[in-house]
């Protein structure tokens, strides 16, 4: 065999090392940078802000229960309230481009309060998954104290709805909490990260390394059966690729009644609502589980 054959081996065996060294150590990068570069990706970026909101918004402060003070837009009702809506966002970007999958709700009735997790936007802190389920709680508190006679909506999309779905699940006070929406939500971190890592190619060979390296102590199915008797709305797209609608079959089965899945035909990541006939649809939703009064503060 001549040097010049040698070497070309050498060389291509050389170069797949380095490739598959490349690939373990994205595939390590994914699952060792945990929660803040797999799961919560913090932006303190303004979104839109030449864009018209289309309706009143006030800026407000929420306390987390560690002192991180958090920013929120509060989007009051513009007509006879029939109740209001926390709204938890997903993992990108943050509420200057998430409010605008919601700003629709004021004219149907309802009050919206959108805060940012810490670390993102305006709030302070530096983003992770255990402060984003404190604030998600501390923004439900503030929510029912700030008008007490109306019932509540917790609505979350993407991450959002798995924080929702454990949100709702440990709240010690659900007089008021009438449903609980959860948009294009997973079942699982573990499982999620699982499913990123095997998509790519160079990934593919470490998805095993989600189940040691990536913690599940946050996941709603296994909490999503502790929502009922909450009314439970999960609405998911057919064609969602971030997050497959194996996971909404999965936290529907899970679930105890009520609760109800949408399935959205040509649906993709969080975008049904979108869609007038759907926000119609999720408007009737909302009026009818809002229809009882709430008792009086005493």
């Amino acid at each position: 065999m001549s040097a010049a054959g040698n070497s070309g081996r050498v060389a291509s065996a050389a170069g797949w090392r380095r490739l598959i060294g490349v690939g373990m150590r994205l595939g390590l990068l994914l699952l060792l940078s945990g929660c803040t570069g797999v799961f919560l990706q913090p932006d303190r970026h303004l979104y839109f802000a030449d864009r018209p909101l289309g309706t009143p918004a006030v800026s407000v402060e929420i306390p987390s229960a560690d002192g991180i003070r958090l920013h929120a837009l509060f989007l009051p009702a513009t007509t006879s309230p029939r109740g209001l809506v926390l709204f938890l966002h997903g993992n990108a970007e943050n509420l200057s481009s998430h409010v605008f999958a919601v700003n629709w709700l004021p004219a149907a009735g309802y009050g919206v309060l959108v805060p940012d997790y810490r670390g993102y936007g305006r709030s302070e802190g530096r983003a992770d998954l255990d402060g984003a389920h404190a604030d998600a709680d501390a923004a439900l508190r503030w929510l029912l104290a700030h008008e007490p006679q109306l019932p509540v909506v917790v609505y979350g999309q993407s991450l959002g709805a798995s924080v929702a779905i454990r949100l709702v699940a440990a709240a010690d006070d659900r007089a008021r909490l009438r449903a609980l929406v959860a948009d294009s939500g997973f079942a699982s971190y573990r499982g999620i990260a699982r499913e990123k890592l095997a998509q790519a190619w160079l990934t593919w060979p470490f998805q095993w390394l989600a189940a040691p390296l990536i913690s599940d102590r946050h996941a709603a199915v296994d909490v999503v059966a502790q929502v009922a008797p909450v009314p439970l709305l999960l609405i998911h797209g057919e064609r969602d690729r971030v997050v497959p609608i194996a996971h909404a079959e999965t936290l529907y089965a899970a679930a105890r009644p009520p609760r109800q899945l949408w399935r959205i035909a040509e649906g993709g990541h969080i975008d049904g609502l979108r869609r007038p006939p759907l926000r119609k649809r999720l408007t009737s939703y909302l009026d009818e589980m809002t229809a009882r009064p709430v008792d009086p503060v005493p």
